[in-house]
């Protein structure tokens, strides 16, 4: 079986996407964003767009039928004016398929500035929040069905110091010291917090990949929310945690007033307590910070993460 290069990958999904959606391609700029995907601006004689292609072994963790839920409410959101960039569907198809069985996307290109992690002005998370309370008002207003239980399933606390435990085990292992304090005042923390301490009453749909990544800003106007792909039926509330631990948490220390500003925005759309911000800010800390693995912090070595794991610990 001949090994599929990057180049091969690009240079088969372009002229599939040529045919299929019968325009000339004048130039192309790799998009050096992302984990695995790869992604191409690519200009045309109609325009210019972003085409991201799939990682086969990433897309084994992917739901057909979900992501297929996840674009059409890309373009519903588009839509009603939220900062998304359209997918442009084949036909009824938005998961295209090139000759080789690459799975890729087409969207529109979206211009904008990845801002680094804790960097975001007040003023951007105010654009931040605002359009992420419109987004959960949209995603949540009846017309994408309701499903009977969340995604995320938090475990019991017997589970969590287990997993804190192993984790302890492997940064002594891996020679990881500089993580250890991290990860020790996890563990002290998981002893005494429960699940019921946050309060997460409110269920709905979300992004539930909402951090610096996956936002393009042009000065203070926030541009594009990007990468749909694991929005799913969940907590809306680990959204705002998410976004304001990464945008506005730095070198251990929380801008608080980038951290309000988030809040104030998202208050014009969403009506939530006083405390909403600080309680699920907390809970994502403990329970699920960016929807990973410390392991993967510890293997990639970010930084940046680092700072973020230690002051909510």
């Amino acid at each position: 079986m001949e090994v599929m290069t990057n180049e091969k990958i690009k240079q088969d999904i372009l002229e599939c996407f040529q045919r299929l959606f019968r325009v000339t391609i004048r130039e192309t700029e790799a998009i050096n964003r992302g984990w695995l995907n790869l992604k191409w601006k690519v200009t045309t004689d109609s325009g210019q767009f972003l085409i991201k292609q799939y990682n086969k072994g990433r897309f084994k963790l992917y739901s057909n039928e979900e992501l297929l839920i996840a674009f059409v409410q890309q373009n519903r959101l588009n839509a009603e004016g939220i900062a998304c960039p359209r997918l442009m569907p084949y036909g009824e198809e938005f998961l295209l398929e090139s000759d080789n069985g690459e799975r890729y996307l087409v969207m529109e290109f979206c211009e904008g500035d990845v801002v680094p992690p804790g960097q975001l002005t007040s003023n951007q998370m105010y654009q931040l929040g605002k359009t992420t309370g419109k987004m959960h008002q949209l995603l949540n207003d009846g017309r994408l069905e309701a499903k009977a239980y969340p995604e995320f399933k938090p475990p019991s606390p017997k589970e969590r110091l287990m997993y804190w435990r192993n984790t302890l085990d492997e940064v002594n292992d891996e020679g990881k010291t500089h993580l250890l304090s991290i990860v020790e005042s996890q563990l002290r923390t998981t002893e005494y917090i429960t699940f019921n301490d946050f309060n997460l009453h409110e269920w709905g749909w979300a992004h539930r990949d909402l951090w610096v990544d996956n936002l393009l800003f042009n000065g203070n106007n926030l541009q594009a929310i990007i990468d749909f792909d694991r929005m799913k039926f969940d907590y809306p509330q680990l959204d705002v945690a998410r976004a304001v631990i990464s945008g506005a948490l730095d070198q251990g220390a929380l801008n608080l007033s980038a951290a309000h500003a988030f809040i104030e925005g998202y208050r014009e759309e969403k009506q939530v307590t006083q405390d909403y911000l600080t309680r699920h800010c907390a809970y994502c800390g403990t329970w699920r910070v960016h929807g990973g693995s410390i392991l993967k912090w510890i293997r990639r070595a970010v930084r940046h993460f680092d700072f973020q794991k230690k002051w909510l610990g």
